[in-house]
Parts: C-alpha cells; sequence; structure tokens
C-alpha cells in the first residue's frame, strides 16, 4: 500500500476540530451559495425579462420553478453515489492508502459519464409526460419542456464535476471546486442576460445557459485533477473500473441516492399539490425555495464536513475525534441555521420582491412558505449533520430508511391525512419541520449505536 503525501492531502485525524471544521465548512457554504446566487438569477433574469407582459414573465417563472422537484427527482438517485465516491476517499486518506484512492478517482470519472448519459437520455424523453403527469398548468408546460430538455443536456458535466468535487472535498481541498464553480457562474449569468433579454428566449434560454456553465465547469475541474499531483490525480490511461471499489461505492453512495430521490418524490408530490392552487402561488413558491435554498446550502456544508472528518477518523480509527466531529458540526450547524435563516424571514419579502416585482399575491405566497421553512431549517440542519455522520461511518442502508421513513413517507401521510382537514399552503409547509425533527432524533440515536459498536471493536 503507497501511504500518502502529506502535502497532497489535508489530514483532518490531528489538530484542534473546531477551527478545522469551520475553516473547512466556510469553502462549501460559499460555493452552495455562489452556486445558489446563480441559479438566483437564472429565476431573476426569467422573472423579470422572461416575456413582454406580466403575465408572460409569470409564466415563464412558473415554467423553471415547475421543473425543480422533478429534475431533482431524475438526477438524485446518480448523484447519490458521489456521496459513496466521496466516502471512498475520506477513508482511504485516513488510512494513508494513495492506490486506494487512485483506483476510486479513476473508477468514479467513468461511473459519473455514464450516469450522466443515461440521465440526459431519459429526462428527453420523458420531460413532457412527466411535466403533465404533475399537472403542471398547460400553459406553463409549453415553456417547461424546452427548459427541461435544455437543463438535461448538461448533466454528463454536472455528474462530472459533482463526482470530482466531491472527492477533492474528501481530500480536504474545498477552494478549488469554489473558484471552478464561480469561472462557470458567471458565464451563466452573462448567458442568462444574452438569452433571455437579447434572444428574448425565456425559459428555455436559461436552460441553455445553464448547460453550457455546467460543461464549463467540468472542463475546469477535470484539467485541474489532470494536472495536479495530490491523491486525486486523474490519468486518462488509468481510467477503468475497479470491481471492489466500484462495489463500495454502489453500497455506500446508491442509498444515498435513493435517499435523495426519495426526498424528491415527496416533494414532487408537495409540488404538485402547490400546483393545485395556480399559478401566482406556484410562482411565489418558487422564489420562496429560491430564497430558503440558502439556507439549505449553509446546512448541507455541514453535511460534506461531518462525512469528511467522521470518513476520515474512521479511516485513522480514532473513536473520540469522531465523537467530537459529530458534537462540533453540531454546534456549527445549530448556530448557522438559526441566524441564517432568521435573516431570510426578516427581509423576505424585499427579496421576494427581486423574483416577482409588483406581484403581491406571489410575494405573500412567498412569505407564507418562508415563515414557516425558514425559522426552522436549523432542524434540517441537525438531520444533514446525522446523515452525513452515519455516511462517513460508512452506514449506507439505515439513513436510506430513516429518511424514508421520517421524512418522505411521513410527508406523504401528512399530504393525504392531515392536509385536506386544513387544506392552505401553511398546513402543507408545516410537514417540513416535523419531519426534519424527527428524522434528526431518529438518526442521532442510530449514532450513539454505532459509535458504541465502534468503538468496541476498536478495542478488540
Amino acid at each position: 500500500m503507497t501511504k500518502i503525501r502529506q502535502t497532497g492531502a489535508k489530514s483532518f485525524t490531528e489538530g484542534p476540530l473546531l477551527s478545522k471544521i469551520i475553516l473547512f465548512a466556510l469553502p462549501l457554504i460559499a460555493t452552495a451559495v455562489l452556486q445558489l446566487l446563480f441559479n438566483t438569477a437564472d429565476t431573476v433574469v426569467v422573472g423579470r425579462w422572461g416575456g413582454s407582459t406580466p403575465e408572460e414573465c409569470e409564466t415563464a417563472l412558473a415554467a423553471v420553478g415547475s421543473c425543480g422537484a422533478l429534475t431533482n427527482l431524475i438526477v438524485n438517485l446518480f448523484l447519490g453515489l458521489s456521496v459513496g465516491a466521496g466516502v471512498c476517499v475520506a477513508h482511504d486518506i485516513g488510512a494513508g492508502d494513495q492506490e486506494g484512492v487512485s483506483r476510486v478517482v479513476h473508477t468514479s470519472v467513468l461511473a459519473s459519464l455514464i450516469s450522466g448519459v443515461v440521465v440526459t437520455v431519459f429526462g428527453l424523453c420523458m420531460a413532457r409526460p412527466l411535466l403533465a403527469l404533475m399537472g403542471t398548468d398547460p400553459a406553463v408546460l409549453d415553456q417547461a419542456v424546452p427548459y427541461m430538455c435544455a437543463y438535461f443536456c448538461g448533466m454528463p458535466a454536472n455528474m462530472l464535476y459533482n463526482y470530482c468535487a466531491a472527492m477533492l472535498r474528501s481530500s480536504g481541498d474545498t477552494t478549488r471546486p469554489l473558484a471552478f464553480l464561480s469561472v462557470a457562474g458567471i458565464v451563466n449569468v452573462v448567458l442568462n442576460l444574452i438569452m433571455v433579454i437579447v434572444f428574448g428566449m425565456g425559459a428555455v434560454g436559461v436552460g441553455i445557459a445553464t448547460a453550457v456553465s455546467q460543461w464549463i465547469s467540468c472542463i475546469l475541474i477535470v484539467y485541474f485533477m489532470m494536472r495536479t499531483d495530490g491523491p486525486c490525480h486523474i490519468t486518462l490511461s488509468k481510467l477503468h473500473v475497479d470491481r471492489i471499489k466500484l462495489r463500495k461505492i454502489v453500497m455506500i453512495g446508491l442509498p444515498a441516492g435513493i435517499q435523495s430521490t426519495l426526498f424528491s418524490v415527496s416533494n414532487v408530490l408537495i409540488q404538485s399539490t402547490v400546483n393545485s392552487f395556480g399559478k401566482v402561488v406556484v410562482a411565489g413558491n418558487t422564489a420562496g425555495a429560491n430564497l430558503d435554498g440558502y439556507i439549505y446550502a449553509t446546512q448541507n456544508a455541514l453535511y460534506h464536513t461531518a462525512l469528511t472528518f467522521v470518513g476520515q477518523n474512521v479511516g485513522a480509527r480514532k473513536h473520540d475525534r469522531v465523537k467530537k466531529s459529530l458534537l462540533r458540526c453540531i454546534a456549527v450547524v445549530s448556530v448557522v441555521g438559526i441566524t441564517v435563516g432568521m435573516a431570510m424571514y426578516l427581509f423576505g419579502r424585499p427579496l421576494l420582491g427581486l423574483f416577482a416585482p409588483g406581484n403581491t399575491g406571489a410575494i405573500e405566497a412567498g412569505m407564507t412558505r418562508l415563515s414557516i421553512m425558514a425559522t426552522t431549517y436549523f432542524l434540517c440542519g441537525l438531520m444533514e449533520v446525522g446523515c452525513g455522520t452515519m455516511r462517513g461511518l460508512g452506514k449506507s442502508l439505515a439513513p436510506m430508511f430513516i429518511s424514508l421513513i421520517g421524512s418522505c413517507l411521513f410527508r406523504i401521510v401528512w399530504i393525504y391525512t392531515v392536509f385536506p382537514f386544513s387544506p392552505t399552503l401553511k398546513m402543507l409547509y408545516i410537514s417540513y419541520p416535523v419531519s426534519w425533527s424527527l428524522t434528526a432524533l431518529t438518526f442521532f440515536c442510530f449514532c450513539a449505536h454505532y459509535l458504541s459498536k465502534l468503538k468496541k471493536q476498536w478495542k478488540t
């Protein structure tokens, strides 16, 4: 086994934890927020200039928003495998196994490209029937379908970028994915303005700009990994599928992908319920979802932080640091979630006005969402840290079933049992914080159980 050079990877198995967690998480938060800023630019551009009248702009905004839950449903199953790749890299780095990291990297590159092609073909073929099945307004459907098709043309690049970024993060590098995303995002914003304002392409123009930016970020990150001498170096002649590593990636990543897909199933059902309130509410929900997405981005950054820190220390067999990593991540995600959530709610109205200027109905619908979601999003953060910890421990099936029962199944049951007694937007959104609380509590109980078992195993 070739040992990893410490100059090529950051080790989190020694030294102070809290400062390292914060320094690791900050670029992740910046990356996620930056990505959302560019996505927000998509929505703002199409909401303001997506048509020649306010009604046409509203339709274009609803077209982009109505695709979000569905695209996540299709994409997340395959993106979940990137979690498996990241965990494998973290374990091998913690154990000092350079050869193991190399096999994971080259296997993951091929797997991501194949996944991207499969997702693209499926998305292009099924866009219209799936959107129609969700009950998308016919006035919105004609713009939503071409937007979705254009978006899926960037999927091979999106998959490869996310796999490579996951592996770089697990090696301790969170700054370069941020830099690559910044370049691609700037191109995305410029193309949005050109496609929508200059050429009047509306929602489909936003989809084209997004696909182009995904290819740019992909090219940049692959080029870097081909030039770096770190543990995540890519050599084209070494691209092959290592069956042992692929099996471990799939065993960890596939349940993660199924978990994300199950979340998306419940979100698609909720989106379908939102669609029944009309396109004004759909537009407001789209704007509100963009805003509370910023809160989720900060929380999800701590998911990846917990996964990496726990994963490396599991590889190094350091039980105390695994436990301390979990506790530090809980503290950080709580403070960040409460702070950002309250700020988003307090400034909600002017921020929603950026998406739907002068549309009081859409703004009110967006505030209804923020009043429930933004103020309780720290509960989602606790859930994310619990899930990331279990992934870092190498557990795959348990988080999937916990999420299935605690969040997805619970929300579906809520829609068909509780919601009909008070069919309002607030009652619909309340299902989120309740499900987050139940799922987070269950995750932490299982984390305590697995940590206890590991302590006994490592002592023998």
